[in-house]
């Protein structure tokens, strides 16, 4: 039997990676440093979402939109400032430094990596072993899938018509939308939107629930959608486009809202309706790879797919859409297969934040799902106009909310909405993995005047909850 073309003994690894995302590099520098030939693929930008086209490019256009926002508030502050402008070029080159270098340290460090080979171009599976990258065959026993997602697109009537914007574009704008419309009220859309309200165009938009953030309970829902209104952003709830079209001015949405119809002008339109993974182009077939419904590819507790060698981690699994699940899912795979240390995701805690300003924590169950569970639980409430570091810093939108368990005092979750509270969950997030009673907290001294300093004050707050 010929050998495949592009296959030589050069091209046989102990492991190939596919994807450089959150879970891939660090899990080639741990294979590779293990013994192993390592070879790597990645299909267009090294460091995948988070580097690219998430987290360090948006957080860094969030913290431009911040310092906007802070500057038009000068005055509660008793400082004196002109009219504040924004440079959308500045913004735009501001935020694409700091991914290029993030992404160019990640490239350097892959490409000088030892045992480990970087392949550029679209991999394809050819077999349970075998990934085909353009003319090039590699072989390999163990094939780990890290190929991240993408934006979800709706099958909207003349949305083909008109030239939309994804997350991955939005950042590429350079310029100031004047009326951006957003489809959907969901993590994407509510932190493009707060930003580019606060960088100065008007800002709509549409959400087909009842409420924003549907995973979310119905009071922290409500507190973000003031939040945003006070700033000037036109929101409407169970409000469905039923199509788009082009005008001369830039485009018309068509929408449904209580059986009745709205046209909506805008002059640029975003869709934030969800993401899809980036398995389809893969050739998973070939190979025998089971993905469910969505596309997402199936795995068991240690991120194995129903094919032996073959294991997929970070987004393209549905385990967990965020950087710190990636890199989690890294840390699962390399504790089985080189630490002896049986690791699963059912061992991880959600946790996750919400970077709209003020930034929601979130961690564990929420209030609706402790109730559901029908367990004992009490449940404490503190607004952040009860926190002296909010009001220090006139940032006192939000509240705390925690919830713990009445018969065994373990933390079970919590929503933590404000100023700081992205950094503040952690306290939580930790006590929980220790598995130790939220009482732990309250015999801590924390420094005062912080936000984290009411967290066992806000413990001691706690009632049944009824």
């Amino acid at each position: 039997m010929p050998e495949p073309k592009g296959l030589s003994a050069q091209n046989e690894f102990h492991s190939i990676i596919i994807g450089t995302g959150q879970a891939g590099p660090t899990l080639a520098s741990r294979l590779a440093s293990s013994g192993g030939r390592v070879a790597i693929v990645e299909r267009r930008y090294f460091g995948g979402t988070c580097v690219n086209t998430g987290c360090i490019p948006t957080k860094a256009m969030v913290a431009s939109a911040y310092a906007a926002h802070l500057a038009r508030r000068a005055a509660d502050y008793g400082v004196q400032a002109g009219p504040v402008t924004v440079d959308m070029k500045a913004v735009k080159a501001r935020k694409d430094r700091i991914s290029a270098e993030s992404r160019e340290s990640l490239e350097g460090w892959l490409k000088s990596m030892p045992n480990a080979t970087v392949f550029e171009g679209h991999a394809r599976l050819e077999s349970a072993n075998e990934v085909r990258v353009g003319e090039v065959l590699l072989r390999a026993p163990r094939i780990f899938l890290n190929v991240g997602g993408r934006a979800l697109i709706p099958d909207l009537p003349g949305l083909e018509t008109v030239p939309y914007l994804t997350n991955s574009s939005m950042i590429q704008v350079d310029f100031l939308p004047e009326h951006l419309l957003i489809l959907g009220g969901s993590y994407i859309g509510l932190e493009f939107g707060q930003m580019f309200r606060r960088f100065g165009s008007r800002v709509t938009i549409l959400e087909p629930g009842p409420r924003l953030l549907s995973r979310e309970d119905a009071d922290i829902s409500s507190a973000i959608l003031d939040i945003l209104r006070q700033e000037g952003i036109d929101i409407h709830l169970g409000t469905k486009a039923t199509s788009v079209e082009a005008r001369s001015s830039g485009l018309a949405l068509h929408a449904i809202s209580k059986e009745r119809t709205l046209e909506i002008q805008g002059s640029h339109l975003l869709v934030a309706t969800g993401r899809r993974p980036n398995t389809d182009s893969l050739g998973l077939d070939r190979a025998g790879v089971v993905t469910d419904s969505h596309g997402y590819v199936s795995v068991d507790e240690q991120l194995r797919t129903n094919v032996d060698g073959i294991w997929a981690l970070g987004d393209c699994n549905g385990k967990g859409a965020f950087t710190h699940t990636s890199f989690n899912d890294y840390e699962i795979v390399a504790a089985n297969l080189l630490d002896n240390d049986p690791r699963k995701v059912s061992d991880r805690i959600p946790a996750y934040a919400l970077y709209i300003d003020p930034p929601l924590g979130r961690v564990g169950m929420t209030e609706a799902e402790v109730r559901q569970s029908g367990r004992p639980a009490k449940m404490a409430i503190r607004p952040m106009t009860r926190v002296a570091r909010a009001v220090e810093k006139g940032e006192t939108h939000g509240f705390l909310k925690v919830l713990v368990d009445a018969e065994t005092n373990l933390i079970l979750g919590a929503s933590l909405l404000g100023t700081g509270c992205d950094e503040v969950v952690h306290s939580l997030l930790d006590i929980m993995y220790a598995k130790a009673p939220y009482t732990v907290i309250q015999r801590a001294m924390h420094i005062h005047p912080t936000v984290s300093e009411l967290v066992p004050t806000l413990l001691g707050d706690l009632q049944w909850l009824r």
